[in-house]
């Protein structure tokens, strides 16, 4: 015998549907229509998360399910109006039985989709800052910190909050590059190109991954600092002091080292693995015990420089010009020689 169930006892519509359904017949009996009647035993009930919503935000209706408002967020606003078990109860529905939210439709719907497919898309006129807000309103917590980043982004540089190495660059750029002292600063991954940096004394700091390039280094002090996998590219660097330092995997291509007052740059115990020097002027550096192994220094000019020492194993000096350099006890082994401008001579290696 089937018990017969009231409407009292299913759940209100939230979209304002009917939605109809035919019952199972018994076996031996006609099946028979009884969505009109009401009679006979009653519809199947459809689970609550497939169920359509309508939702008219600011006087535009958005239409979905209630497993996306359920799903992706389920600590929100949304997800608490309709959640069965919870005590809050969706709003007011206006005349053809949407729920009513006084919100703004055009900040709504990308927060939205979002719910749908869990990505951010919104159009380029709208302000990420007023989606923000809307994320806040409903409490779409994972979608709050790619907006702030957004908004961060979008910020101008002046009202960004300053950071360390920001006030590093500011005092470099606006000082008259005397004498000043970075000794022992960490710079690492700083933006310093095109600057004018002469007679800075880097001294055992960190410039690890920084963008030097075009930068003027004159007459700087580069003493066992590090410069690995920094970018130098079209540096001046004349009469620099680079005594042991670190420049492994750097980018110092195109860069000038020759003083035309004669005053050597003094690269001296450097660590040049693996770094580019193509196409450098080099002419009477001090490279004396440098490691240099794999390095990229074709096309270089090495005139009069002072290689003795020096591993240059695996070395490509393809091009370059070695003549009158000091070569004495370098290791060539495996380097590439071809095309040199002027040809090794055993007084070169002697000296």
């Amino acid at each position: 015998m089937s018990k017969k169930v009231s409407t009292s006892d299913c759940p209100p519509s939230t979209s304002g549907y009917s939605s109809s359904s035919s019952s199972k017949p018994t076996p031996g009996s006609p099946s028979k229509d009884v969505s009109a009647s009401g009679s006979g035993p009653p519809a199947p009930r459809i689970p609550t998360p497939y169920k359509w919503v309508s939702l008219n935000v600011g006087g535009k209706v958005f239409t979905t399910t209630l497993s996306t408002l359920l799903n992706k967020e389920p600590g929100s606003m949304l997800a608490r109006m309709f959640a069965q078990e919870d005590a809050m109860c969706p709003s007011d529905k206006d005349a053809e039985g949407a729920y009513l939210i006084d919100r703004s439709s055009q900040y709504f719907e990308p927060i939205l989709n979002y719910l749908r497919h869990g990505q951010l898309i919104f159009d380029g006129h709208l302000s990420p800052e007023g989606i923000l807000e809307e994320a806040k309103f409903f409490g779409i917590e994972g979608l709050i910190p790619q907006l702030e980043e957004l908004v961060r982004q979008q910020q101008p540089a002046e009202d960004l909050p300053l950071t360390r190495r920001d006030v590093i660059s500011a005092l470099i750029k606006t000082s008259q590059m005397t004498e000043l002292r970075f000794q022992g600063v960490n710079l690492a991954g700083a933006d310093l190109r095109k600057l004018d940096l002469r007679h800075i004394n880097f001294k055992y700091a960190c410039l690890t991954r920084c963008n030097l390039s075009l930068a003027n280094l004159n007459y700087c002090c580069l003493e066992r600092a590090d410069l690995s996998f920094a970018n130098l590219e079209g540096a001046q660097l004349l009469s620099v002091k680079g005594l042991c330092a670190n420049m492994e995997g750097a980018n110092l291509q195109g860069c000038n080292f020759e003083d035309p007052t004669g005053v050597r740059s003094n690269l001296e115990g450097v660590n040049l693995k693996g770094a580019c020097l193509e196409n450098s002027n080099m002419a009477g550096v001090n490279l004396r015990v440098a490691n240099l192994r794999n390095a990229n220094l074709m096309n270089c000019n090495l005139r009069a420089a002072v290689l003795a020492g020096a591993d240059l194993e695996r070395c490509n000096l393809s091009g370059s010009d070695l003549q009158e350099a000091n070569l004495r006890g370098a290791n060539f082994k495996d380097a590439q020689l071809e095309l040199m401008l002027t040809p090794l001579h055993m007084s070169q290696a002697i000296r």
